[in-house]
């Protein structure tokens, strides 16, 4: 075979560049020879992974042949080559027969294929490492350095990931086969979650858990409980995946995930103390003070000792640009498999700069960029978002779409937006003076109405879905427990295990 490859194409810059000429030209002569071989590699190797342009060419048209039901041979594929100045080179289109004049390629074609597809990647980390060099040296004052660094990781990543070349197209085949594994999942937890599960009954039974490439918006006033919320839903599906993995689910079929959190708002260790509070049963407030009891912090610390292994990750780090989020949140999935993302909150997030002049240009660029994040990690990602004081001039302070704080690009680029919603925090607003010796009977009655009331309201909270692009909009209600920060189902407390 060495004397069929006698390429000239190659520029001195390019001779030590990783490639197999030889492999691709056995690989291809095994897939003229028998077309079965292209079942195996066509869906990962593709004709850019080719280091040679007439050997891409030759698979690409094969793939073409072979798609319309025709048999790909050097004889169907001559009247494709008959003009190609490259192959004319080689001595014409006989040169296809020259490729199947050795059929030792059937042995070993998916070991040539997974060799070209390797060569390939190893050819885009140099391609990376170049311009990173490029880069590097210019010393010009528009130059960011950190920038340069997260452009660097997006690309590393993506050739970590054998996506250094634009593709992502799936055929039906593929996009119904992960589908059925979604409703198969839904079957096996009792009809009632298919993605990540919310560890809370109604919530999943409303949107099936959280699924994979969705942003989800949390948005509400302030003290109406978000970042509780968001807590124990990122608790609920890393305990969830913790249990599933003790008891020998594979990690692909467990309901929970490993999970990141990214708290720009709150440190690391004020979330841990939440999760510690709901778990020992201690107030959040206690533990503040350090006004416990020697067998509250003995609870404290048999609740540190059973959550140590638990896989949720907390990126305190303030004032994150989007860009660096990204690149955050990819090393995390890199290194732990992270299969859910948290942000608390997204208006506390920093744009590239480029819009930072026009806050509602900003605020869409950060949206995009979440949703392109969920997409890119194939991972469920919630946003928490604020909502603009719109919504305290109302009568009824329930929140709207229209609420959401700066730009309707946030409503747009999410899958689904909740709202969360205390009522119990608006009545107190208006409770009347406590009645005394000198309340008149008309005062007494007022205040006893008004308490009565406000007892219907007491640790109860409404989760808003006002959208959602895969199912229905409704009010789910809640249990909240301020002292612990915990919510749980009004109807049965705590979710069953199944969920």
């Amino acid at each position: 075979m060495a004397q069929l490859m006698r390429f000239d194409n190659d520029e001195d810059g390019e001779q030590r560049l990783p490639r197999n000429v030889e492999a691709e030209a056995t690989f291809l002569g095994a897939l003229l020879i028998d077309n079965r071989v292209a079942e195996d590699v066509q869906i990962r190797l593709r004709p850019e992974h080719f280091y040679e342009p007439l050997h891409g060419r030759i698979y690409e048209q094969a793939l073409k042949l072979l798609d319309r039901n025709m048999v790909a041979t050097p004889v169907t594929l001559k009247p494709y080559f008959e003009a190609d100045e490259a192959m004319k080179v080689l001595g014409g289109p006989s040169y296809l027969a020259k490729l199947t004049g050795d059929g030792a390629g059937l042995i070993g074609a998916r070991d040539f294929a997974n060799q070209i597809y390797d060569l390939a990647l190893l050819r885009e980390l140099v391609s990376v490492g170049r311009t990173l060099v490029d880069s590097a040296l210019d010393t010009s004052e528009s130059v960011d350095p950190k920038e340069q660094i997260e452009e660097a990781e997006t690309a590393l990543y993506r050739v970590s990931e054998g996506d250094a070349q634009e593709g992502g197209v799936k055929s039906f085949l593929m996009a119904s086969t992960e589908a059925l594994n979604n409703v198969e999942r839904a079957f096996n937890s009792g009809g009632k979650v298919s993605g990540i599960t919310t560890g809370l009954t109604d919530l999943n039974a409303k949107m099936g858990g959280l699924h994979k490439s969705d942003l989800l918006i949390l948005a509400g006033r302030p003290g109406m409980g978000k970042t509780s919320l968001a807590t124990n839903i990122a608790f609920n599906a890393a305990s969830r995946y913790m249990r599933d993995i003790a008891d020998g689910i594979a990690p692909e079929d467990s309901l929970g995930a490993r999970t990141a959190f990214f708290s720009l708002e709150m440190s690391a260790d004020q979330l841990a103390t939440r999760i510690l509070s709901e778990n020992a049963e201690i107030s959040s407030e206690k533990l503040r003070m350090g006004s416990i009891s020697r067998d509250e912090m003995h609870r404290l610390a048999l609740a540190s000792r059973e959550l140590q292994d638990l896989p949720l990750y907390i990126d305190d780090t303030p004032a994150l640009t989007i860009a660096a989020l990204r690149t955050r949140a990819r090393r995390l999935q890199r290194r732990n498999d992270i299969g859910l993302i948290v942000v608390d909150y997204l208006q506390l997030l920093q744009g590239s700069g480029r819009a930072n002049d026009n806050r509602v240009n900003e605020i869409s660029e950060i949206s995009r960029g979440l949703k392109t994040l969920a997409k890119e990690l194939n991972c469920p990602v919630v946003a928490l978002s604020q909502l603009s004081r719109a919504v305290e001039s109302r009568e009824d302070k329930r929140p709207q779409l229209s609420d959401l704080r700066e730009s309707g690009s946030i409503e747009q680029d999410a899958d689904i937006v909740m709202f969360i919603f205390r009522d119990e925090y608006y009545h107190l607003a208006v409770k009347p003076d406590d009645p005394d010796e000198n309340s008149t009977e008309e005062q007494k009655a007022k205040y006893l109405a008004w308490e009565t009331d406000h007892q219907s309201k007491v640790g109860k909270a409404t989760v808003i879905v006002a959208k959602n692009r895969q199912g229905s909009t409704g009010n789910i209600q809640l249990s909240f427990q301020s002292e612990f920060t915990k919510f749980g189902d009004l109807a049965y407390g705590d979710a069953p295990e199944g969920y």
